[in-house]
Parts: structure tokens; C-alpha cells; sequence
């Protein structure tokens, strides 16, 4: 629930601060390195509904039930849309690590919401989801991205330790990328002061990885001759860099640890979980709100724009012009509505539509078609005289034509009127 008083974009970011400040604190005080600087953070373009959240939440939490013992998870929701995620940590880190690792990205990737995909790399873990089964995928021209570092290696004009340097890279590349391919889709190589590591995800297979890590592989080289390069894909990450950043590759080691490094991992996931249902709360009323605003304002233009004319009726004016929309006064039933014929209190005869709109988009449509077409004379088309939206359903009043061929224009297809209209009146 949003507190009274404060704005839901502004209450969200305050509730994000908070937890990220508690997670960044905790992360700190833990003994170990679970190496989580954020590489990369990537979202789509295709945006969902607030009720894709709870799915998103749902997808989350099943990663965390298999991460606990393992260092890679998939799970999968079945709803509409449904949600693939997958979660890898980097073979190096221990239990404790890896844990915190993705605790981190739990936090960090409800930014791409309400995106339907999102990719979070780490430099420990690698955290992902999408409305399609992307288990399988290695490479994707249009999502693997490559990150440089700013520094170049050599001094100004010193093009003989440049040459060394990215022979040096091209090298251990080369051999990291090998180990990976003989150890389980990991690697970690340092040579000459120059290291770099591979992972593949437990998913893409051997050949998967095998493309994968020859494609990043070319990626980072191409940050030459900058001090260090990620090559990020959709299935494997690779590294370099002139400073150690990895562990001994014992990915077991460590893995129940002190007892103060347990607790932090505890703390850190509680904090996870309940950042995702805290982003649940607040998106959900920060959607609703807005929503519910935005149709407000539009109905407030209507009103105001009408209420200054005489195209605005009072509801209870048209309700006793029909006898209280009386069967016996019912001229026809379309889509969109039954019309009435009525008699308004200076004896103008009226056929009046009852129309009934709860979407934005609806409000939108009405808004800008009764401003268009109250503004139309024609001899082929009905003249709408105005509307009324001050009851529990919105009226449209039309000039009421006799011999019989009202229901021409109102239930019948004739071209002059808009494709909006037709709608209407349909």
C-alpha cells in the first residue's frame, strides 16, 4: 500500500533505496567475495501488464528453492504469459558465494520490470527471464553484448607493451576458452599477468558452448588495448582482465563457512524476498493508481469540455426523456448499445444510445470521436446533439429521424460515417 501523501514513482524508488542500502551493507560485511559488480543489465522492449508481477515473483522464488544447494537453477511458470528464468553462478565460487551472488541479482533485476525478458550479468552469476524457452540459445545477434574497461594498458607511445600486452590476451583467451571446453563449460587461465575465466550455462551443451565462447571470445578481443573486456552472451560469459579476479576454482570449498557469513546469506535472501513482494505491492497500486488517474482526467475533460456547451445533458434529464429507458421506448439493441428514443423538455424528439466504457483507451476514443463528430453536419449522417457521462453509464443523444430510417444509420453499415462511429453505433 502506497503511503498517503507521497507519489507511487516516488515511493517505489524510496522502497528500492532502502532495501538496496541494507543489501549493499550487508554484501560488505560478508567475508568471502561473491563478485557481484554488475557487467551488464539488459531489457526488452515489450512491456507486460501489472498482473504479469506475481508471475515474475512466482519464477524467483522457484530459482531460489534449487540455488540453495546447486549453482544453477531453471524454473518455469505456466500462465499467461508465462516466465522462463535461469540462474548460473560461475564455477569458482563456493555455496556461500554463489548464494550471494544471486541474492544480488534478485534485487537488481525487478528493474527491467514490467518488461516481458530481462539479463543480469554479474561478474560471479548470470540471472535471466523471459516469456519463451530460451534454455537452449548460445548466441543472439541482437542481445550479446561486450563491455571495455576505460584504461588502456600502455603508456603514451610505448607500442611495444601494447603489442605484448594483446598478444598476451589473445593468448590466454585462447587457452581459457580450451579449459572451459575440456572442464565443464569452466575455465579460469592467467598468464604473464594477464587472467581470464569462461563460463558456459549448464544448459547450452558442449557445441552450444563451444560457439558461445568463440563468438565472446572475439567480442572481448576487441577491446584491445584496453586493460580488460566481458564478452556477454546469451549463453556463456568470458573475462579478461590484468588483475586476478577470480577464486581457485573449488567450487565446494567454503561451502558452509562461518557461521557469520551464514547468517549474512540468510539476511541477504530474506531481504530478497521480501523486496520482491514489497515491488509486487507497490507496482501493483503504482499501476492501479495511475491507471485509475489517467481515466479520471480524461473523464474530467469530457466533462469540462462538454459543460461549457450545449452538447452536455444531465443524465437524469435523458433517464426522464426515455421514461426511465422504458422497453417500450427502445428503438434498437447493437454492440454497443440499446437506443431509446426520447423527448426532451423543449419537445425535441431524441434517440438516445447507453453506452458503458472501463478502459483507458475507450475513454481516449470516446473523448476525441464525440469532439470530432458533434462538429459534423452532413444530409446522409445523424447529427450527434451531445452526451452525458455523469451516470453510471455514458449516453450519447442523436437527432432523431423520422419515417422509419433511424436504424439505418444507427444499426445499419453506411459510409459516411467514421470508423469510430460505426463502432458506436454498432
Amino acid at each position: 500500500m502506497i503511503p498517503k501523501g507521497r507519489s507511487a514513482p516516488n515511493y517505489l524508488h524510496q522502497r528500492w533505496l532502502f532495501y538496496s542500502m541494507i543489501h549493499s551493507f550487508l554484501i560488505s560485511v560478508s567475508l568471502s567475495d561473491p563478485r557481484i559488480t554488475e557487467a551488464g543489465l539488459y531489457c526488452g522492449n515489450s512491456r507486460a501488464a501489472s498482473s504479469y508481477v506475481p508471475t515474475f515473483v512466482q519464477g524467483m522464488e522457484s530459482l531460489s528453492n534449487v540455488i540453495a544447494n546447486s549453482h544453477f537453477a531453471t524454473s518455469h511458470v505456466n500462465s499467461t504469459p508465462p516466465i522462463y528464468a535461469l540462474a548460473q553462478c560461475h564455477h569458482d565460487l563456493s555455496q556461500t558465494d554463489c548464494l550471494l551472488c544471486y541474492a544480488a541479482s534478485r534485487t537488481r533485476i525487478p528493474r527491467c520490470l514490467p518488461s516481458f525478458s530481462g539479463r543480469l550479468y554479474l561478474d560471479g552469476c548470470f540471472l535471466r527471464y523471459d516469456n519463451y524457452s530460451f534454455y537452449q540459445e548460445f548466441v543472439s545477434s541482437y542481445f550479446d553484448k561486450v563491455t571495455c574497461s576505460n584504461k588502456t594498458v600502455s603508456g603514451s607511445g610505448n607500442k611495444n607493451k601494447s603489442f605484448e600486452f594483446e598478444t598476451s590476451v589473445v593468448h590466454v583467451v585462447s587457452n581459457v576458452t580450451s579449459k572451459a571446453l575440456e572442464n565443464d563449460g569452466f575455465g579460469a587461465v592467467g598468464i604473464g599477468g594477464v587472467y581470464a575465466l569462461a563460463q558456459c550455462w549448464d544448459s547450452v551443451g558442449k557445441e552450444g558452448c563451444r560457439q558461445c565462447l568463440e563468438a565472446a571470445a572475439e567480442a572481448a578481443k576487441g577491446c584491445l588495448p584496453k586493460r580488460e573486456g566481458r564478452g556477454m552472451n546469451a549463453g556463456c560469459y568470458l573475462r579478461y582482465s590484468t588483475e586476478k579476479f577470480y577464486g581457485d576454482g573449488e567450487s565446494s570449498g567454503n561451502s558452509h563457512g562461518s557461521s557469520g557469513t551464514g547468517v549474512t546469506v540468510a539476511i541477504v535472501l530474506a531481504i530478497s524476498a521480501a523486496l520482491m513482494i514489497s515491488l509486487f505491492a507497490a507496482y501493483t497500486s503504482y499501476i492501479k493508481l495511475s491507471k485509475l488517474k489517467e481515466v479520471r482526467n480524461n473523464l474530467g475533460k469530457i466533462s469540462i469540455s462538454f459543460d461549457k456547451s450545449s452538447h452536455s445533458f444531465k443524465y437524469e434529464t435523458l433517464e426522464k426523456a426515455t421514461d426511465y429507458f422504458s422497453p417500450l421506448r427502445r428503438l434498437g439493441q447493437g454492440g454497443g448499445g440499446s437506443v431509446f428514443m426520447g423527448a426532451l423538455p423543449d419537445g425535441q424528439t431524441v434517440a438516445v444510445k447507453r453506452l458503458i466504457f472501463n478502459t483507458r483507451q475507450w475513454v481516449d476514443d470516446f473523448f476525441n470521436e464525440v469532439n470530432l463528430i458533434s462538429r459534423i453536419q452532413h444530409k446522409n449522417l445523424v447529427r450527434l446533439l451531445g452526451c452525458s457521462i455523469e451516470g453510471p453509464e455514458s449516453l450519447l443523444v442523436y437527432e432523431y429521424v423520422p419515417n422509419k430510417s433511424l436504424d439505418r444509420f444507427l444499426f445499419g453499415n453506411y459510409l459516411p460515417f467514421t470508423s469510430f462511429q460505426m463502432h458506436l453505433l454498432s
